[in-house]
């Protein structure tokens, strides 16, 4: 951690480099290029950039990866996410783990975009942006640093509930803006399309199983309404979220409304091993859950929790959800 006298220095930096000049990448010498400026629309907020950003720092798993398949990982000062990042030895866009720094194991703070001399932070409500900790993009502004929040994350206007699109569309929009941001349309527009066909290729059926998202919590579960990224990876792979109704992204709920609802496959975010063990022995052992279809079949499926927020990975998801559930509907 800087000092007071360091960080303030960086802070009289940023407020003349940020907007203006910036740092660019060794032979990007045209960054300020006829493309710019360009605005596009974040969340009903239109914002403009004057030049493509530099020194872009990211919040989480999902948002980098973002990043890397756009093959941005030049213009970033790093990222923050936990250590439990899952397998990413496997992905298309691995590399960007070697290219970008890791910045922080822990929440990412106003301290830690401005020792990393940022000039833009990619994150979200509930993924990195919080009033509660003074981490806003307006807190950002002030330090002359700008924002991007994830579409996944937007504020609908009803108080802190999530979700202005559905969660694929969240995904191509940010990918489309991105790609308009950083001035790599093509790439984001051949990545869109990649996503697009792969989804388009998974055989819908003609029946629907019943499935719930569980994320966490014992005395009430913390699940998936229709806006989170859940909602359309289980619907896009033949399935119906029980908690699609819920007009949130993520949200909590009671057990009696999942023991109603009757899932019979129940999906679990996993945030890296132990974890999905722990929460299949709950679960399995949970007697108020003892008599729902899921549990009684034995129908529990785990997906990691890149797959299960706005990610690249959202598609691969599908496929492999998608898998299981025929699987549901052939028994």
């Amino acid at each position: 951690m800087r000092t007071k006298a360091v960080a303030t220095a960086a802070l009289l930096t940023l407020a003349l480099t940020a907007c203006g000049a910036e740092i660019a990448p060794a032979g990007d010498a045209a960054a300020g290029s006829a493309h710019y400026p360009v605005t596009v629309d974040n969340c009903g907020t239109k914002v403009t950039f004057e030049r493509k950003p530099a020194r872009t720092v990211t919040n989480d798993v999902g948002i980098t990866e973002l990043m890397f398949a756009l093959g941005l990982a030049d213009r970033m000062a790093g990222y923050v996410m936990p250590d439990d990042k899952g397998q990413v030895d496997k992905v298309a866009w691995k590399d960007g783990y070697q290219q970008a720094r890791w910045l922080s194991r822990q929440q990412i703070t106003k301290e830690i975009a401005l020792e990393a001399r940022a000039d833009l932070v990619f994150a979200g409500w509930h993924y990195g942006f919080d009033e509660a900790g003074g981490f806003t993009p307006q807190a950002l502004a002030g330090l002359g640093i700008g924002s991007y929040v994830l579409s996944e994350s937007c504020r609908s206007g009803k108080g802190p509930e999530r979700g202005v699109m559905s969660p694929l569309d969240a995904l191509y929009t940010d990918l489309a803006n991105l790609g308009e941001i950083f001035d790599v349309r093509d790439r984001a527009d051949a990545l869109i399309a990649d996503f697009r066909a792969q989804v388009a290729a998974v055989p819908q059926p003609e029946r629907r199983p019943r499935v719930f998202l569980y994320d966490s919590g014992e005395d009430k579960p913390y699940t998936s309404g229709k806006f989170a990224a859940p909602q359309e990876i289980i619907a896009r792979a033949g399935g119906e979220n029980v908690m699609g109704d819920l007009a949130d992204s993520w949200t909590t709920v009671g057990w009696e409304s999942v023991v109603q609802r009757d899932p019979e496959v129940i999906v679990i975010n996993n945030y890296g091993s132990p974890d999905a063990e722990a929460k299949r022995k709950f679960l399995t052992s949970f007697p108020p859950l003892a008599g729902v279809s899921a549990v009684r079949n034995g129908r529990i499926f785990v997906l990691d929790y890149v797959d299960l927020v706005e990610s690249p990975r959202n598609p691969a998801a599908i496929t492999a959800l998608a898998a299981h559930l025929r699987g549901v509907t052939a028994g």
